[in-house]
C-alpha cells in the first residue's frame, strides 16, 4: 500500500524544476525541498566526523592515551555500519517522514550525551548512538529518489550526495574551528542543536509517504540477501562501489602521516584543510546525476574507472610534489563520486518498492570496502611507505576495471547486434 499526504496544500503550478504531475496522488517535489533534504543529509552524516580533528584534545581532557581515544572513530564506524543493516530497511516498512524525524532526534540525543560526557566511556556511548541513527542520511536519499520525477531523479540524487560529501568534508574543518574558539564540548552541543533544527524543518517541509513492503522486520532483512541473488546489477555495482571506497580510504588513511613529515611537516589545522580540496568531488555528483538522466550511466562509469586508475600517477609523485598531490586528490575524489552516484542511480531503478533495502545492501558493501581499504593502507604504509600505498591503490583500480569490463563489452556487443 502507498499513502501520500502533502505537508502543505498542493500547488497547481507544474512543472517547475522538479515538480511533477505524474499522478495526482504523488506530491510535487520542489527545489527548496531537495535543498532541505541535501542539507539534512550533510548534517546527519557530519555528526560522525566531528571527533576526528579533536582526538588529541579529547585525549588530554580525559587523561587517556591517544590509542584509546581512537576507539571513538571505530565506535562511529561500527555503529554506522550496524545502522545501515538494521535501520535503513525500515524505510520500506514505516511512514518515511516520521522515521526520518525520529532518527534525526535520536542521533541528536547521542550528540548531547557526548557533549556532557564525564568520561571516555560515556563519549563512546554517545558516539555509538549518534552513529547508529545518523544513517537517516541513507533513508533520505532513496526517499528523494522516490519523490523525484523519473527524468530528474539522477539530478536529485546527485544533489543529496553533494550535501552528504560536503557534510563529511566540512565537519572536520568546522570542528577544528569551533574547538579553537571554545571547548571541544561546544562542537557537540552546536552539532546537536543543528540536528534538532534540521529535524523540525524536515517535519514541516517533507510530505508524508507510507509504502509498506508487506514483510515483517526479519523477513525484510533476509530479503536484502535475496535481492543480491536476484539482481546481477546490484552485485556488480556493490563490488565497484566497494573498490571505489577502498581506494578512497587507501589514500586518506595514511595522508596525515605523509603530510606531518618532511618535506611537508604541516600542522593538524593545515592537514584538515586538505578535506576542502576533496570538496571538488561534489561537482562530480551533479555531473553523474545529469549523465544518468540522459541515460549515459555506462559512459560515466567508464570515465570514473579510468580516472580512478590514472589518479594514482600524480599521487605516486606526491611524496615530493604538492602540486601532484592536489591534482591527484581532485581527480580521485571526482572519479569516486562520479562512480558512486552512477551506481546509486542504477540501483534505485531496479525495484522501486525495495529502494531502501537495495541502498542498505549497496552501502554495506561500500562501507566494507572502505574498512578493508583503511586496514590494508595502514599495514602497507608501515612496511612499504607511500609508494606501497599508491601501488595498492592502483591494484584496486585495476581490479575494479576487470570487474566491469566483461559486462560492459557484452552489453556493447548486444547493443550492436540489435
Amino acid at each position: 500500500m502507498i499513502h501520500f499526504h502533502h505537508a502543505r496544500s498542493r500547488r497547481t503550478l507544474c512543472p517547475r524544476f522538479l515538480e511533477h504531475c505524474v499522478s495526482p496522488s504523488l506530491p510535487a517535489l520542489h527545489r527548496w525541498q531537495v535543498l532541505l533534504m541535501s542539507v539534512a543529509t550533510g548534517v546527519a552524516v557530519a555528526s560522525n566526523y566531528y571527533a576526528q580533528p579533536l582526538l588529541h584534545t579529547i585525549a588530554d581532557a580525559f587523561g587517556v592515551p591517544f590509542g584509546q581515544v581512537g576507539m571513538v572513530v571505530t565506535a562511529a564506524q561500527l555503529s554506522y555500519a550496524a545502522g545501515l543493516i538494521l535501520l535503513v530497511p525500515l524505510g520500506d516498512l514505516f511512514e518515511r517522514r516520521r522515521l526520518i524525524v525520529v532518527m534525526s532526534l535520536l542521533s541528536a540525543g547521542g550528540l548531547v550525551i557526548s557533549a556532557c560526557a564525564p568520561s571516555l566511556t560515556w563519549l563512546l556511548v554517545g558516539t555509538a548512538i549518534t552513529g547508529l541513527f545518523s544513517v537517516v542520511a541513507q533513508v533520505l536519499v532513496p526517499f528523494a529518489a522516490t519523490l523525484a520525477a523519473p527524468e530528474h531523479r539522477g539530478r536529485v540524487v546527485g544533489t543529496l550526495m553533494s550535501g552528504l560529501l560536503l557534510g563529511i568534508l566540512l565537519a572536520r574543518t568546522v570542528a577544528g574551528l569551533l574547538s579553537s574558539l571554545g571547548d571541544w564540548r561546544l562542537v557537540y552541543a552546536i552539532a546537536a542543536a543543528t540536528l534538532v533544527l534540521t529535524a523540525m524543518a524536515l517535519q514541516r517541509g517533507l510530505p508524508r509517504f507510507h509504502h509498506s513492503a508487506g514483510l515483517g522486520y526479519f523477513a525484510l532483512l533476509r530479503s536484502i540477501g535475496v535481492l543480491f541473488v536476484q539482481e546481477p546489477v546490484l552485485r556488480q555495482r556493490t563490488l565497484l562501489g566497494a573498490c571505489s571506497f577502498a581506494m578512497f580510504a587507501i589514500f586518506w588513511t595514511p595522508l596525515a602521516f605523509l603530510l606531518a613529515q618532511p618535506p611537508y611537516a604541516y600542522s593538524d589545522a593545515t592537514i584538515g584543510l586538505f578535506g576542502l580540496v576533496g570538496a571538488a568531488g561534489t561537482l562530480a555528483a551533479g555531473l553523474a546525476g545529469r549523465m544518468s538522466d540522459r541515460g549515459q550511466t555506462g559512459r560515466a562509469t567508464a570515465i570514473a574507472l579510468a580516472l580512478l586508475l590514472l589518479s594514482w600517477l600524480p599521487l605516486g609523485l606526491s611524496a615530493h610534489s604538492l602540486l601532484a598531490l592536489l591534482l591527484g586528490v581532485v581527480v580521485l575524489d571526482l572519479a569516486a563520486q562520479l562512480l558512486h552516484v552512477s551506481n546509486q542511480n542504477l540501483i534505485y531503478a531496479l525495484q522501486p518498492a525495495a529502494r531502501n533495502r537495495l541502498n542498505a545492501g549497496y552501502m554495506t558493501g561500500y562501507f566494507i570496502g572502505g574498512s578493508l581499504g583503511s586496514l590494508l593502507s595502514a599495514q602497507v604504509y608501515q612496511r612499504f611507505g607511500w609508494t606501497g600505498v599508491c601501488v595498492a591503490g592502483a591494484a584496486v583500480a585495476v581490479l575494479a576495471l576487470l570487474l566491469w569490463l566483461p559486462g560492459a563489452l557484452r552489453a556493447r556487443q548486444a547493443s550492436l547486434a540489435d
